[in-house]
């Protein structure tokens, strides 16, 4: 897929963080082709020290910083429950490190870069949460969890930001519902592109009959991060299909 174009495309300068120099380098290198802004900063969600180097670096360059998306996320095995397995398999390790690097790696982005938003005195911040944090999703122990409190981090930081800093300071979070990435493939599809069984399940509970496409989350980012949503905060903004509204 290529890089969301609603971004530069829309005037916007967008600095990628990511731990992968290469995917970072092979982005900027699409959006600039588009005609955008764009600069690529090694980065790890999890290591505070090289955030607060990578917010530094970005007011050096740019000046300050707006919108912050939190995106970072994942799943690991030991995290989940598969069907032949209980409870008891759960591995509380794996588990521990799902909720580090979806909470905390949405948690300490937004504690580093909010300090320059507040200097600046406005500030736009969108989390990604999950439709597993709204509805227990078999299997997905961790994540589920994790991405729970990702949507109550989202909705007290909403209040905590505006009480103490003012209205130009808003959160809301994004729920994607069911996106076929390069990370959930082989639980959705099998190789001859059929659906496995999970992946039928989830269309039968979808009205829409189909996976959601990335591209169709773009309306939806470009919305919050802009002033068409000036007076939205705390607010978990669902993209799924119908899945969360559809029962039987």
């Amino acid at each position: 897929m290529r890089f969301p174009p609603i971004l530069p495309g829309r005037g916007a300068v967008v600095v990628i963080l990511g731990r992968n120099q290469q995917k970072g380098t092979e982005l900027i290198t699409q959006i600039k082709a588009d005609g955008g802004e764009a600069l690529f900063l090694q980065s790890d969600v999890m290591n505070e020290q090289l955030l607060e180097q990578n917010r530094e670096d970005i007011i050096q360059v740019y000046g300050k910083i707006d919108v912050l998306i939190n995106a970072a996320g994942g799943n690991m095995p030991g995290a989940t429950i598969a069907p032949d397995k209980t409870v008891f398999d759960l591995q509380v390790d794996d588990f521990k490190k799902v909720v580090d690097l979806n909470l905390f790696g949405t948690v300490l982005p937004t504690t580093v870069f909010t300090k320059a938003m507040v200097r600046n005195g406005a500030g736009n911040i969108v989390n990604f949460s999950s439709m597993s944090a709204l509805r227990p999703l078999s299997r997905v122990a961790g994540y589920g969890a994790a991405k729970a409190a990702v949507s109550n981090y989202t909705k007290y930081m909403a209040g905590e930001l505006a009480l103490k800093f003012g209205e130009n300071f808003r959160v809301n979070a994004l729920v994607p519902g069911f996106f076929i990435t390069e990370q959930n493939r082989t639980l959705l599809t099998n190789e001859d592109s059929s659906y496995t069984a999970r992946g039928n399940t989830i269309l039968e509970h979808t009205p829409f009959r189909r996976f959601g496409k990335p591209e169709e989350l773009l309306g939806s980012i470009h919305y919050l991060v802009s002033d068409a949503s000036k007076f939205v905060t705390g607010t978990l903004l669902v993209v799924d299909g119908g899945f969360d509204a559809f029962s039987i």
